[in-house]
């Protein structure tokens, strides 16, 4: 039986092996990616990895898992938000800031997904979670299809502009996609 002890320093060192990994993806891309690499980046033996992360493609689900987990959390934030859609804009404009290298170790995440069949559930948890979120505010699915792929297409957006839009400008568009 696992104390609590062990488990909560289980939970710290795979914490700790997740972060090392989004530094290197942030630092030089997915294909940097090893168990050694992210051993060294974490300052870990590279048998800590492997314990945790049998292969580097556990250790990239996890990874993905570990980003939908931050993004379901602020949707979840945001329809509990007074106006839930200018929430979602303030959401999508965050990725131009200081998370901006972090947001793109996710959006590398994410189109890797499109390869590798063991990460595709955790972009579909995404896609699943945003229908969900836009469901009060389009009872049609095609119309919501189309917002959602307005939001992911805005989050991109943000992201690659030189001059990426204002969270009121996201906010316009969204709003004016959802007749709210």
């Amino acid at each position: 039986m696992i104390t609590d002890g062990r488990r909560r320093k289980g939970e710290q060192r795979r914490r700790q092996l997740l972060d090392a990994t989004m530094r290197v993806i942030e630092r030089a891309g997915v294909a940097a990616v090893s168990q050694r690499v992210v051993a060294h980046e974490a300052g870990v033996p590279p048998s800590a990895v492997t314990y945790y992360f049998p292969a580097v493609d556990d250790l990239l689900v996890a990874a993905l898992a570990d980003c939908n987990d931050i993004y379901l959390s602020g949707l979840d934030a945001c329809a509990r938000d007074a106006d839930p859609i200018a929430a979602l804009a303030r959401l999508i404009a965050d990725g131009t800031g200081a998370r901006r290298a972090y947001v793109a170790a996710e959006y590398e995440l994410f189109l890797i997904a499109a390869r590798r069949p063991e990460m595709q559930p955790e972009a579909a948890r995404w896609a699943d979670a945003v229908d969900a979120f836009l469901r009060p505010y389009a009872d049609d699915p095609i119309v919501r299809a189309g917002v959602a792929a307005a939001v992911d297409g805005l989050l991109l957006r943000c992201f690659v502009s030189a001059e990426p839009p204002s969270a009121d400008e996201v906010h316009a568009v969204l709003a004016r996609l959802v007749g709210h």
